[in-house]
């Protein structure tokens, strides 16, 4: 018997996922969405003009005026996601809530790891003026030398002026380096950070870096990447695409599928730093 499709309201489902796809995941808290534009479909790009160097004289009594530049970096939204299930009854789903919010909780959290993962490699972009270790020679890290790395990649973002006021340093970890980090008398858990306000999600503070873990990090070859930075250094944008339901032609289900698209773009590349550790 067909399914009564009359109460699905893609539209509804769109906004719910677009609502709790907006700062989900981890490392939605270490980007700006300061350009994301319209985003209508993959293949997108959203062109960035930032600001050039402004030179300071010395004033002698007379006046050189500079050829101002303003470069332009391109946003290009080039992931594609889509999730695709069967359901029994839509008509049941569109009215209890709970049922609905359970699948578009589930296709968040697959997204969440695709877009954890895909920032996460920005890492890639860190100049080497910011990195602490090496490919041929990781940090062997431990909880008496945790402090001194984490303390080392913000002295690199400060170097490079990437730390102004009002910001706050960020520096993404997994669960191996946490068991580490929270054996460090350097480390404020986030029950001891008093009036200090920590971004969400943040376990803590050490080095003036808010601490985040992200199960998603993962060795690589032996080696992890610990990347810290503020969030001006990635600019992410993203959109859900369609929502839709169809009546499946090779059985009696109806099917729910959605697109979702994204990109991101490493703009102050200065404003990374990264440590190379095993653990």
């Amino acid at each position: 018997m067909a399914q009564d499709l009359s109460n699905f309201i893609p539209e509804i489902w769109s906004k719910k996922l677009s609502m709790l796809l907006d700062n989900s995941g981890v490392m939605m808290q270490c980007v700006n969405r300061d350009f994301e534009g319209e985003i209508k479909n993959s293949g997108d790009t959203v062109h960035i003009r930032t600001f050039g160097d402004v030179t300071v004289k010395t004033y002698s009594g007379s006046i050189t005026y500079d050829e101002l530049t303003s470069p332009t970096q391109q946003l290009s939204i080039d992931q594609k996601k889509y999730f695709a299930f069967k359901v029994d009854d839509v008509t049941k789903a569109q009215s209890n809530i709970d049922v609905m919010a359970g699948y578009l909780d589930r296709a968040k959290v697959a997204i969440d790891l695709a877009k954890d993962t895909f920032l996460l490699a920005k890492h890639a972009d860190v100049p080497s003026a910011n990195i602490v270790g090496s490919e041929t020679t990781p940090v062997a890290l431990t909880k008496d030398n945790i402090y001194t790395n984490f303390v080392s990649l913000a002295k690199g973002l400060k170097k490079a002026n990437a730390i102004s006021k009002g910001q706050k340093p960020f520096i993404i970890i997994n669960p191996d380096v946490e068991a580490l980090l929270i054996q460090a008398p350097e480390f404020i858990q986030a029950t001891q950070a008093g009036d200090k306000t920590l971004r969400d999600g943040s376990i803590g503070r050490i080095a003036g870096l808010d601490v985040l873990v992200c199960t998603n990090l993962e060795a690589v070859g032996g080696k992890l990447y610990v990347m810290a930075g503020t969030n001006n250094a990635v600019t992410f944008a993203s959109q859900v695409v369609e929502v839709e339901s169809i009546r499946l032609q090779d059985s009696f289900d109806t099917a729910v599928r959605g697109l979702y698209v994204y990109g991101a773009k490493t703009v102050v590349p200065n404003a990374l730093a990264k440590l190379i550790c095993t653990v």
